[in-house]
């Protein structure tokens, strides 16, 4: 592969990632994306100290931190305001935290960084495969190839997952959200990713994620739980009811939201659940979503992407045998993605379902478990995308966790 030629199917965080390392490395990289002006799709999100890893050892933490927002606890109540989950990355190291970010402000670190550049094939959606796994047809009927390997970062939605094999679990979650990005200024959680509930039908959440090139203004990510078959007769309702609802809720939330004027300005976000047990076949694979999508309320999306991006690329490296590369990238990526699949499928109907008598449940045992030390340490490597399987641990360098605590005691002074 040091020579070779790689397709990348999707311009997202994973295929981003991937194009950069593969190009670093002297791989000739050709990238085909369906829109046709690449840009950052979906909210903000948090960073982990497992993805943000993944930047230092791409010498890109220091862009990251230039514009993401420190986090140090993930705090939810109900609404009667009574504390539901109290989550500090401290009680595990206190030199970790997590980094809020806008997705356009990793998109653009990222294809700035792609370096030596490659082809990228913008509004090209790929609807077939050659037989052979070595050329791509497009929507026009251009064939592109041969590629000596087909790296499909397609996002949860992915249309080349079967083409790898039949998926053990592949279907939309029947809740998604709405979201937008609000100014930040003076909200005096600046450091907290803060959520509050109302059973599981009414979530709500707010995240600083920072700034983004061209706009200085730090910026708070917004969402708000919603089912996804409710979702045209929630545009149907006048806005003003719905605020009217949010501020039952949380009143210091909807008075954030005085600048929202329009439905519209709350963009749609859906969840999809997929378990697949081959990763590739042939010169064929997967990364990032496509892979594994699943919900975000573990967070983990974008740090699974970029981990996946590493290891597919440091196995493509380092190994002579470009089937033993796929088989070690699946084998070390399943070991750790498997337990966020399954955390992630349980705990969501707490926080997103009909069920509302679930969230007495929530209520109850999830503080409780978060102050127990097996169950806080537990929590704490879950939340930061350190846990693999039941009982190991993903390690974190101790060079990479210095520079984590150098960039704290510089914002610090």
């Amino acid at each position: 592969m040091r020579t070779g030629k790689v397709a990348i199917i999707g311009y997202g965080t994973a295929g981003q990632a991937l194009a950069v390392l593969l190009g670093r490395a002297g791989i000739q990289v050709e990238v085909f994306e369906q829109a046709a002006q690449p840009g950052p799709v979906g909210a903000g999100f948090l960073l982990q100290p497992s993805g943000l890893q993944v930047l230092w050892q791409m010498g890109l933490l220091d862009a990251a931190f230039a514009h993401g927002a420190v986090v140090h606890q993930l705090f939810g109540q109900s609404a009667s305001e009574r504390t539901v989950m109290d989550i500090r990355y401290a009680r595990l190291d206190a030199r970790l935290f997590g980094l809020g970010m806008q997705r356009g402000a990793l998109f653009e670190l990222l294809d700035a960084a792609w370096q030596p550049r490659g082809q990228l094939h913008a509004g090209t959606r790929i609807s077939a495969l050659d037989p052979t796994l070595r050329y791509l047809h497009d929507q026009h009927g251009v064939r592109h190839g041969p590629f000596d390997l087909i790296i499909a970062a397609d996002g949860a939605n992915s249309g080349l997952r079967g083409q790898v094999g039949p998926a053990q679990r592949d279907q939309p979650y029947p809740w998604g959200a709405r979201w937008c990005l609000l100014d930040a200024s003076g909200w005096e959680h600046a450091t907290q990713l803060r959520q509050r509930y109302a059973g599981t039908h009414k979530m709500a959440g707010l995240l600083p994620v920072g700034t983004r090139p061209g706009d200085p203004v730090p910026r708070l990510s917004f969402f708000w739980s919603l089912r996804s078959d409710s979702q045209q007769a929630w545009e149907e309702q006048p806005l003003t009811a719905w605020k009217q609802e949010l501020a039952g809720l949380w009143p210091q939330c909807a008075q954030r939201l005085e600048e929202v004027k329009t439905h519209g300005q709350l963009l749609r976000a859906g969840y999809r659940d997929a378990v697949v047990s081959a990763w590739s076949r042939g010169r064929l694979v997967l990364a990032g979503d496509s892979a594994h999508a699943m919900s975000p309320q573990l967070g983990q999306g974008v740090n699974m992407a970029l981990l996946d991006a590493w290891t597919l690329a440091t196995q493509l490296q380092q190994s002579t045998d470009l089937d033993q590369a796929l088989a070690n990238y699946q084998r070390l990526r399943q070991a750790h993605v498997w337990i966020y699949q399954f955390w992630s499928r349980w705990l969501t109907p707490l926080f997103q379902s009909d069920h509302n008598r679930l969230a007495a449940a929530r209520d109850l045992l999830l503080g409780p478990l978060g102050s127990m030390p097996l169950g806080r340490q537990h929590l704490l490597r879950v939340l930061t995308g350190t846990q693999q399987g039941v009982l190991g641990k993903l390690s974190l360098g101790e060079d990479f966790i210095a520079a984590m605590d150098a960039h704290l005691q510089q914002r610090q002074a």
